[in-house]
Formats: C-alpha cells, sequence, structure tokens
C-alpha cells in the first residue's frame, strides 16, 4: 500500500494498491489538470530525483524548497523563536537532510498552512516531528488524507506564539490565511503570505485572485474586506508563496495601495 502524491498539486491521498482516479484539488477551478493528465508518483520516487534546498532570508527565518521544481513549486519557511519553531505552509518533498537539519535546530512546535494548495504531505512532516498542523475549519473539505493530528481553527486569528498570529483573510479560499511574525524584519513585522496576497512580478505590487492559473477575480468586496482585516497590522516586509516574491520594505502600503487599485479596475470601465 502506498500514498499517492498528484504531480500536479503535490496532495498525497490515503494509502492504496493503485493511484487514485481523479485529484479533487486539481479539478477545482483554481487548480488544473495538465494536458498531458492526472499523474501520481510517491515519497521514495520523489526522493530520488529532488532534493530541498535551503536558503536564510533573515535572523530566524529559513526558507525550504523542492529543486527541480516539483508541483506547485512553493516554497516553505522555518521560523525560530524562543518557543518553538514554526513551519510555514507545506512542500512534498520530506527528504532525510530536512528531517535532520530541522531535528539539529530544535525540531518543530507547530506547523500551520496558508490554504489546500500547499496541504500536499503535511501529514508526514507532523509525524516526523510529531506536532499538530493548524488549518482553518473552512477548508477542511479538501483534506484528502485525513490524520488526528491535523487541528482545524475558526475565527479569523489564532495566536501561535508570542508575536506570531495567523490571520484568515479568505479570497482565493475561504479558509485563507496569512502568518503575521511580529519580530520579523528586524522588529517591524512582517507577513508571510502564500499566495493568498500573491507577490507580483512588480515588487511594488500585490495581487488577489480567485484562481492564479485560471486567471479568475475576486470582487471588488473580497479585496476590500481583505484590506480591512490587514489594516490593523503592521509589517514592512512580505514572504510570498514562490521563489523571490519577496517585498522586502513598505509591504503594508504596498498591499492597501495594490488593494485599492484592484477595486478601482473593477468598479470602472475600461475603453
Amino acid at each position: 500500500m502506498t500514498n499517492f502524491i498528484c504531480n500536479a498539486c503535490g496532495t498525497s491521498f490515503p494509502e492504496s494498491e493503485s493511484p487514485p482516479d481523479e485529484c479533487p484539488v486539481c479539478q477545482d477551478e483554481r487548480q488544473y489538470i495538465p494536458p498531458s493528465g492526472q499523474s501520481w508518483t510517491t515519497r521514495e520516487s520523489l526522493s530520488h530525483n529532488h532534493a530541498n534546498l535551503w536558503r536564510s532570508h533573515e535572523q530566524n527565518l529559513l526558507e525550504i524548497r523542492t529543486s527541480p521544481d516539483f508541483a506547485i513549486g512553493q516554497r516553505a519557511f522555518l521560523v525560530q523563536t524562543p518557543e518553538g519553531n514554526i513551519l510555514w505552509d507545506c512542500i512534498a518533498l520530506l527528504d532525510e537532510a530536512t528531517r535532520e537539519i530541522i531535528t539539529s535546530l530544535g525540531g518543530l512546535m507547530a506547523i500551520a498552512i496558508s490554504h489546500p494548495h500547499y496541504y500536499t504531505t503535511m501529514q508526514d512532516w507532523a509525524a516526523a516531528f510529531d506536532v499538530p498542523v493548524y488549518l482553518h475549519a473552512r477548508d477542511r473539505e479538501w483534506v484528502m488524507r485525513p490524520d488526528s493530528r491535523l487541528k482545524f481553527w475558526e475565527g479569523d486569528q489564532l495566536e501561535l506564539g508570542k508575536g506570531l498570529t495567523l490571520l484568515r483573510l479568505g479570497g482565493h479560499f475561504p479558509g485563507g490565511t496569512v502568518l503575521h511574525w511580529a519580530a520579523g524584519a528586524q522588529g517591524r513585522g512582517l507577513l508571510l503570505s502564500g499566495d493568498v496576497v500573491q507577490v507580483a512580478v512588480d515588487p511594488n505590487q500585490v495581487s488577489f485572485m480567485w484562481s492564479y492559473p485560471n486567471m479568475l477575480p475576486l470582487s471588488a468586496t473580497t479585496v476590500r474586506r481583505i484590506a480591512k482585516r490587514l489594516e490593523p497590522w503592521e509589517f514592512d516586509r512580505i514572504y510570498g508563496a514562490f521563489n523571490r516574491k519577496t517585498i522586502p520594505q513598505n509591504a503594508k502600503n504596498i498591499v492597501m495601495r495594490s488593494a485599492q487599485r484592484y477595486v478601482e479596475l473593477l468598479e470602472n470601465e475600461q475603453d
């Protein structure tokens, strides 16, 4: 019996003798089935052909990214705090080197994930480090592989530790969440945003979408709500979901300005 992993999105499925017939995550309009069709891999095959890269971005913040890119290609982050380490978002590959590095850094206190596209093999990470995984209850239906370590939280914010707060913004998914770290950016605050708040090609812009691959927008009302929920929080930096998608400074002003512009374009006719 094998836990098969979707090659397109990285989601892992319950043990079975043969791959699933379909991946519901990819069938949803916020993802896609590749032209070549649905295909599958295993943990063993993935570890034979890929490895995780590590990068230090600032004090107590490490990026983990799989090379070559696998599935959606997002990055995860290890946030080191005096209370313990938090893994933000998840990637499908948990190789032996990654286990050893995280263990040498003190293990994990918890895992938190922004939205279902990054659930991947969260169950394996939780088991390896014996920690809970915090997911918003609004996205419970997208868990393909139930596990007792998955903790579903409700409401619009949750304290993970001193100065570490999960904020539900919704939008891309109803439970779409960002992590605010007050001590980040040398005490000026930062957001780990996944693609709930998407850092654009121009680092002076962010965007907000229902479906990124299929270019389906959010409503003006939803974007206003996202901006309103972020307004009370101070942050000078954003680390987005993908390699080099970082806003190093003035991030809050950029988010507020981008939200205003997004709403203007939705509400005003263009020639």
